[in-house]
């Protein structure tokens, strides 16, 4: 990208995914508001990704860009996904050449008040400006998910990255291209983020509850989203794989020894039989079955590399 003009208004982009966040928006879109007139030196550019909202999103987004020209609104043929939606959004902030684009949800969990810090650490030379949470007020299965996924990703993954973070944050121009010209189908924005490296700084919040309605993403699609994260940077599954079959097969050549040793010696060998072969079986057999079943989710993330299908489909922008 070409570098601001000396003295020009940099121009930053808001990067916005949604899905059924009707009742949220109204709220969202006057404290956006508060935020840009703040922070009037700078060209504001809001970007909305409509994933394929079922309720009023689309009506109301469209309602307001008719309204305010530095807002568009990007409509998605069907609902691809958040990690498709933010990257149909990241793109349209590339193609608007912006000097920074900031990407947050819209349920409100991350304040926008927080953009004009963002903004503090990128002008004292950050590329990349990460939010951290602090603490967060989500409880139950979905906290105690959320916890467990980030003590074990940091400890899977061959690159790790800040624990807490998530889509909110900041990314100058030269972060933006390279974060663009990743491929992959599979994406873990907070991976990608940490993995195209340039200067980092960190800002740190306490994460809200919902403002209004109720989370998009199920407990479904969380898990899915986790095991993209651990999956796409982390080798070891497979090692293990290969650590835990070098073990039962050495195991496995020092009884047969054992048992040789004994029979040239003449040492009797009673077996009651049953119980062993039946454990042992269970245990090989389980052993296998979820290598085959770690082999296959990385064989399934090659297979969908290699169709190349596109992330998502526009249908069309507004205005």
């Amino acid at each position: 990208m070409t570098p601001a003009t000396p003295g020009a208004q940099r121009r930053v982009a808001l990067v916005i995914p949604v899905f059924n966040e009707g009742p949220v928006l109204p709220e969202l879109l006057a404290r956006l508001g508060a935020v840009r007139r703040a922070e009037s030196g700078i060209a504001w550019s809001c970007i909305f990704v409509n994933d394929g909202s079922r309720d009023r999103t689309g009506e109301l987004l469209a309602g307001h860009a008719a309204q305010d020209p530095s807002t568009e609104v990007v409509e998605l043929s069907r609902n691809f996904g958040h990690q498709a939606a933010l990257m149909a959004g990241v793109t349209r902030a590339h193609e608007l050449g912006v000097d920074a684009m900031v990407t947050m949800d819209a349920d409100l969990q991350d304040p926008p008040e927080l953009i004009p810090e963002l903004l503090t650490k990128w002008r004292e030379g950050a590329c990349v400006v990460l939010a951290v949470r602090r603490s967060r007020q989500d409880r139950g299965l979905r906290r105690a998910g959320f916890d467990l996924f980030h003590r074990l990703f940091n400890r899977l993954s061959d690159f790790p990255i800040v624990s807490n973070t998530g889509t909110f944050g900041l990314l100058d121009s030269e972060a933006l291209d390279a974060l663009v010209a990743l491929p992959e189908r599979h994406r873990f924005f907070p991976g990608l983020r940490a993995w195209v490296g340039y200067p980092t700084a960190e800002i740190v919040y306490d994460r809200k509850n919902r403002a209004a309605g109720t989370p998009a993403q199920t407990f479904k699609r969380l898990v899915s989203y986790a095991f993209d994260g651990m999956l796409s940077f982390s080798y070891l599954p497979l090692r293990m794989l290969t650590y835990v079959g070098m073990l039962v097969s050495g195991f496995g050549f020092a009884l047969g020894t054992f048992f040789i040793t004994r029979r040239l010696l003449g040492i009797e060998i009673a077996f009651t039989g049953f119980t062993t072969l039946v454990t042992l079986t269970l245990f090989l057999g389980g052993i296998q079955l979820v290598g085959i079943g770690v082999i296959g989710e990385y064989l399934a993330r090659v297979y969908d590399e290699v169709k190349q299908r596109p992330l998502y489909f526009v249908r069309r922008k507004k205005p």
